[in-house]
């Protein structure tokens, strides 16, 4: 077991979360309408998924479905891209689709470049450069 095929996040309110992602931050999908049952975007490598959170959790269990809890959860996403400038780019484009930018762009110990911002659900997306890392002709990074 050495891949991950889907990355579904559960959403609290599917027309928000279709808005910053589909028309917000230009996440590529065929979904035409403002309020699906569930979403699929069109990602290099790995599919992104937008599932309504209560659905999710009974998805895992129906009679004892998992708590949902406010906060950080524990886990972040990241989009690493080529440049110290597209980090600053990326941030823009995710303030101006409503994420709370919850660290501005700035340079990292380790010899990198990154910031943060939260989506409509609280979803912690890291914005990366690392100078020591390629990307492949899938713009998947290679070690």
């Amino acid at each position: 077991m050495n891949r991950i095929n889907v990355i579904a996040l559960g959403v609290r309110d599917m027309r928000q979360s279709l808005r910053f992602y589909r028309d917000g931050l230009g996440f590529q999908t065929e979904e035409k309408g403002d309020s699906p049952n569930v979403v699929f975007f069109n990602t290099s490598g790995t599919k992104f998924e937008l599932y309504p959170l209560n659905l999710l959790a009974q998805d895992i269990n129906s009679t004892n479905p998992p708590e949902i809890a406010n906060g950080f959860g524990g886990i972040t996403l990241a989009y690493n891209v080529k440049s110290e400038t597209e980090v600053i780019e990326t941030i823009e484009l995710a303030r101006k689709a409503g994420a709370r930018i919850a660290k501005e762009p700035q340079k990292v110990f380790w010899g990198g470049f990154h910031a943060y911002f939260a989506d409509p659900d609280g979803y912690y997306w890291e914005v990366a450069y690392n100078p020591y890392w390629n990307f492949d002709e899938q713009e998947m990074i290679q070690f």
